[in-house]
């Protein structure tokens, strides 16, 4: 009994599991191009919305995908993928088929900064930077006007029950919300301008759902009241004083919510009927 452990190292905070990003697409067949084909994700096989909609597997996390006018994300969607080579082989097989898109890469220092059909940027990672993850979604870094990283982290930390902090790096000040073990939600301070906000939003799991919503509701930020599981809000603003500080729809799901924990298909990108491995389709992770 003489060995010591810091037991709160191990704490994850209120927020337990970053789920979806949800943007609007205007095409589904560039949709699938891009992030089936291309970036080796996964159509979810079993909730079918026809031509409104798709949800998008990429280990434990998705992207959702409603028809609609397209949605710009204002800011960065980290993944984790198994292979960046593999990633790149794919993205320029599709390219010619995507040519009158917005569709780039480019390498950064061993990551690819992605720049999706209708401007949305994906930052790929190698495994090994992010826990245990070889696929999957271990970040959103939101953009947010100079000033604002501070009342952010209060917000997440006396509202959200979140472990929150904010670190200065090369690129500015950044606010950074623990979620779980191996994810985070971000906030990058920038001098530039920020886009106005178009309606995308983002999902989160919480432990104690009745907690975050009486806090909301004391500041009068819930915006919508889904079912018994799940509510809504928009509005990140400083605890102190309540001065609105960001806009960005949080769907948040309590861990009674029927797809907490749901299992996510996803498939192996590098089978072919080419090179066809028996006992290979579906991703080991």
């Amino acid at each position: 009994m003489s060995q010591a452990f810091d037991r709160s190292a191990e704490d994850v905070g209120n927020i337990v599991a970053l789920e979806h990003v949800n943007v609007t697409v205007p095409d589904q067949s560039m949709a699938h191009l891009f992030y089936v084909t291309g970036m080796g994700f996964t159509r979810d096989p079993y909730i079918d919305f026809g031509m409104r909609n798709m949800w998008i597997n990429l280990g434990r996390q998705q992207f959702h995908l409603p028809v609609a006018k397209p949605q710009v994300l204002r800011g960065v969607t980290g993944i984790v993928v198994p292979s960046i080579d593999e990633l790149t082989a794919r993205l320029e097989r599709v390219a010619p088929l995507l040519g009158d898109s917005r569709l780039a890469w480019r390498d950064a220092n061993g990551h690819l900064e992605i720049t999706c059909p209708w401007g949305n940027r994906l930052d790929a990672h190698p495994p090994g930077l992010f826990g245990t993850m070889t696929l999957g979604m271990p970040y959103v870094r939101f953009h947010v006007p100079a000033g604002t990283a501070d009342g952010i982290a209060r917000f997440y930390r006396e509202v959200m029950d979140a472990p929150a902090e904010v670190v200065a790096g090369n690129r500015g000040r950044l606010a950074r919300a623990a979620v779980g073990g191996e994810q985070a939600i971000e906030y990058l301070e920038t001098d530039g301008p920020v886009p106005d906000y178009d309606g995308h939003h983002i999902a989160v799991y919480v432990a104690d759902f009745s907690g975050v919503h009486s806090r909301l509701e004391e500041r009068g930020l819930v915006s919508e009241e889904s079912d018994p599981c799940q509510y809504r809000f928009e509005h990140i603003v400083d605890p102190d004083g309540g001065e609105p500080l960001f806009q960005i729809q949080h769907e948040v799901r309590s861990m009674t919510h029927p797809m907490y924990g749901r299992p996510l298909v996803n498939r192996n990108p590098a089978q072919n009927n080419r090179q066809y491995r028996r006992g290979h389709d579906a991703f080991q992770g």
